[in-house]
């Protein structure tokens, strides 16, 4: 499709997908919290939540290496417990932020404080060998993450929960959280062969099982559940892991992984222009022909969450890797910029290409409330849908969507590496 066409194509789109959601935007998120606290005392039976379904855990960072580890379970449970756990299927869906925030908050998260490396400290499980924790508390949370469905629990509570919503950039929000006394299991839970495998080779680093899993059909959702619940890598190394540091750590290293397997892959032919808008966050995906080198560029209004500075205008941030990758961690984009690597690498091995690539993300005012990096991840991977517009250069298609962006090209060039390349190049540019 002519670079033209395809853009006249999202302009229209896009307009119609603000007016949805600016139709979607709410601020009644206290209300639900009212609800679900009712939920809540009908469901408690004396001190404990009983017949609850865990479809998902979640391990703190706070006070490190003590933390706080949970499981979350739906207040309601006569609910689909598995449609709670964060999940792609959520784009499916096409739920929005309020949707995102009330199935969160309609989960109480029962916790307890134990130190990350509890969980090497105790008995095996069974025939594998692996002298890792499967009992008590935490031996329930490590069953609830390696299951392949949510898993029917009772858990003991020692008074009503906190009624607020606890927000982060990569993870996603979690809700009312109560103090947990213990819990137990109400059903054996089923566990994957290929995940039986990881737990029983108490040798292999986590790295190689996560490439492993992922090889195994298993999305990234389901590995930093099991990495966040300590049942990958060495058994010396094994502990539990804060969910927001599971979700870059998968990320990255199923990104490597990919990467390493199109090192040898032919280029594109010619620059391509993607682009997919959800939850009010834009994404303009440009790929262009040559080697592997990857950039997440930033753009965040005055309104909108994470914009530190809001006086000056939009905000820009940016990260850069060449065909060797990074060796630091990636500081002023953070988690975003693994997962949305993650969904341009994905797209490229279906296609045994690989492409230097520059991604521009615009978060409007319309992203009010920040849901975790899922969905940067989700509207990357989902970019890619039907079929791109084409150009002639790298300079022709950032020429063409020039007039889309809410920085001028003077702006983007002095924050973008790619971009500054290529003006060294082209003196009209």
């Amino acid at each position: 499709m002519q670079l033209d066409e395809f853009i006249e194509g999202f302009e229209e789109d896009e307009a119609a997908q603000r007016r949805r959601l600016a139709a979607e935007k709410s601020y009644a998120i206290t209300d639900h919290l009212e609800d679900v606290e009712q939920q809540f005392e009908a469901a408690v039976q004396g001190d404990s939540l009983f017949g609850s379904t865990a479809p998902e855990i979640f391990v703190g960072r706070s006070g490190y290496p003590n933390v706080s580890t949970g499981l979350l379970s739906p207040v309601d449970t006569d609910a689909a417990a598995a449609g709670f756990a964060t999940s792609g299927d959520w784009y499916q869906e096409g739920l929005g932020i309020e949707d995102v925030l009330q199935r969160r908050t309609g989960m109480v998260n029962s916790t307890q404080t134990t130190s990350v490396d509890s969980v090497s400290a105790g008995g095996g499980r069974g025939g594998g060998g692996v002298h890792d924790v499967w009992n008590g508390f935490v031996g329930v949370q490590r069953e609830v993450a390696i299951a392949d469905h949510p898993v029917d629990v009772e858990v003991g509570l020692d008074g009503t929960p906190e009624m607020d919503v606890s927000f982060d950039d990569v993870g996603t929000p979690t809700g009312p959280r109560a103090h947990a006394t213990g819990a137990d299991l109400a059903e054996n839970p089923h566990v994957p062969r290929p995940v039986e495998k990881t737990l029983s080779d108490d040798d292999w680093r986590a790295e190689g099982a996560m490439a492993y899993l992922y090889r195994r059909g298993f999305d990234v959702y389901d590995i930093n559940t099991i990495l966040s619940a300590g049942a990958l890598g060495q058994a010396s190394e094994r502990s539990l892991v804060p969910t927001r540091w599971s979700i870059t750590a998968v990320d990255d290293t199923v990104g490597q992984y990919v990467r390493g397997t199109l090192r040898n892959a032919d280029t594109i032919d010619k620059p391509e222009l993607w682009y997919n808008e959800y939850m009010g966050n834009r994404y303009w995906v440009v790929l262009a022909p040559g080697r592997w080198e990857f950039e997440l560029v930033e753009m965040k209004a005055p309104q909108s969450v994470w914009n530190p500075r809001p006086e000056t205008g939009y905000y820009m941030s940016s990260a850069h890797e060449g065909y060797e990758g990074r060796t630091a961690y990636v500081e002023e984009t953070a988690g975003a910029y693994y997962a949305a690597r993650l969904g341009v690498l994905e797209h490229l091995q279906e296609r045994d290409k690989q492409a230097k690539c520059l991604v521009l993300r615009e978060i409007t005012d319309d992203y009010w409330a920040p849901v975790g990096v899922w969905q940067v991840r989700e509207g990357v991977r989902n970019a890619f849908d039907g079929e791109p517009g084409t150009a002639q250069s790298f300079r022709e298609t950032l020429t063409a969507i020039a007039d889309q962006l809410p920085v001028t090209l003077g702006q983007l060039r002095r924050k973008s590496e790619l971009v500054a390349g290529l003006q060294s190049q082209l003196s009209d540019f």
